[in-house]
């Protein structure tokens, strides 16, 4: 699909506080991940992907883990993951929103039914 309306998809729930809208190309995927759960007691659980990672904060606060570092982030903020690294996220705020830029194609994130 060329062009994601917002308003004409319809979010994947993970969770009561946690969804995702998914757009991808053959290399390279976005997807925009909204959290309501903050500010949130403690970090999630780390994780590594072989994924390389580009988030950009289009809402919220938040801490951002990579490795041993701790980064305190704000709206217009921007990070990178590079593959195999662990990290995770605190939310500080109420709501975060933040957009995934992921390469190759995260294909555990890509529903069954889209096969």
């Amino acid at each position: 699909m060329p062009v994601f309306k917002q308003k004409e998809t319809i979010p994947e729930k993970l969770s009561t506080t946690f969804e995702r809208r998914i757009t991808y190309l053959e290399n390279l995927m976005v997807v925009v991940c909204d959290f309501t759960n903050g500010p949130a007691p403690q970090p999630d659980p780390p994780h590594s992907h072989q994924h390389e990672q580009i988030t950009y904060v289009a809402e919220g606060e938040l801490l951002f883990f990579l490795g041993k570092e701790q980064y305190h982030l704000i709206q217009g903020d921007i990070f990178s993951v590079p593959s195999g690294v662990p990290h995770c996220i605190q939310t500080i705020s109420q709501q975060v929103r933040l957009i995934d830029s992921f390469s190759p194609v995260r294909e555990d994130f890509l529903r069954k039914d889209e096969d």
